[in-house]
């Protein structure tokens, strides 16, 4: 009896099927956990040690896939690997690489060291200067990088929304100084939260104010573009607003209550040089959980009821599908 083929029956099977959505996360977007797993892989620092050519490779893989070509020998897990790679490294939206201190894995490495570094030389104005805007000018490169649609910003916009943001910050940050100087020096550990606050609700929209101008892609179920909304935009960028200083809530209130209990301690008082390092360790171990969480606390692909939209967008979407009742689009990071 001539042994029967078995060969043509494992390459079926390893042949990945096209109808994987690669479009949106791995992980069900309208629970907590299911945002919450995307962006703990998203904000991942490992990612920012990705080479050129890993990136590029990720890259080709999806694009690829979305065209209808399968790349030889490729896994589900190895495709959706490769997306959350390319994920890591190129806007959603216009598909440019993005500048690598703007990527969103960039985050917790970068903040760790800014925020430790504020909380640790908050007495001197000189110091608290430049430390607000170190962090002002990574939160510029961040906004811009993150931001929602593919609307372009000009150099004078760019400079206004940096230039407004800084010295917003630092004329918080100093103000607050000097009302709290006969205050218990635990309240002058919380001013670089309250600073860093005040500055996210004046860098975020100005940084992406050219998006309320002329409005971001909002689309129907199947991604198909419907239009743009400034309504739209407005919603995404209060939810951005709000997820960055959740952030930095946990990163900038948990170890000050911590180091003014250890400060006191004879080892730290005999070693005053562990004190930076340490607090960059806490600040660091509070970033790791709460950058990805709070990220979670709205779905990447927000949605917007029609009825809120502009009327002439409202009237146009109703017109085409009158059963519409939401649009969806990228709130942006």
């Amino acid at each position: 009896m001539a042994p029967t083929k078995r060969s043509s029956w494992p390459e079926k099977m390893s042949e990945l099927p096209l109808h994987i959505n690669i479009r949106d996360p791995r992980w069900d977007q309208s629970t907590f956990v299911g945002r919450a797993k995307h962006f703990f892989t998203v904000t991942n620092p490992l990612n920012l040690l990705l080479s050129e050519e890993e990136l590029n490779k990720a890259r080709m893989i999806v694009m690829n896939y979305r065209a209808g070509i399968v790349t030889p020998g490729l896994t589900e897990d190895e495709l959706w690997n490769a997306k959350y790679k390319y994920d890591s490294a190129f806007h959603p939206d216009t598909g440019e690489k993005v500048f690598i201190v703007g990527r969103m894995s960039a985050q917790v490495p970068m903040n760790m060291l800014i925020s430790g570094c504020m909380l640790t030389f908050y007495r001197k104005v000189s110091t608290v200067v430049f430390w607000q805007w170190v962090n002002q000018s990574f939160n510029a490169i961040v906004n811009y990088s993150n931001r929602s649609g593919d609307a372009e910003i000009t150099d004078t916009q760019l400079g206004v929304a940096y230039l407004s943001a800084t010295s917003g910050a630092v004329v918080t940050a100093l103000g607050l100084n000097s009302l709290t100087k006969h205050l218990p020096s635990m309240v002058g550990r919380f001013i670089p939260f309250t600073a860093v606050a005040a500055a996210n609700c004046i860098n975020i929209p100005l940084m992406r104010q050219r998006e309320i101008e002329v409005g971001i892609p909002v689309t129907d179920d199947y991604g198909q573009r419907l239009g743009t909304s400034s309504k739209a935009a407005q919603l995404g960028i209060f939810q951005v607003v709000t997820s960055r200083i959740g952030m930095a809530i946990p990163a900038l209130t948990i170890p000050p209550v911590i180091m003014s209990v250890l400060e006191k301690r004879k080892f730290l008082q005999q070693r005053p040089w562990l004190i930076g390092p340490l607090q960059v360790g806490l600040v660091g171990i509070c970033l790791v959980f709460a950058t990805p969480l709070c990220c979670a606390l709205f779905p990447q692909r927000s949605s917007i009821r029609v009825s809120r939209l502009e009327p002439e967008l409202r009237d146009r979407i109703k017109k085409q599908n009158p059963d519409a009742e939401v649009v969806y689009f990228n709130k942006g990071l």
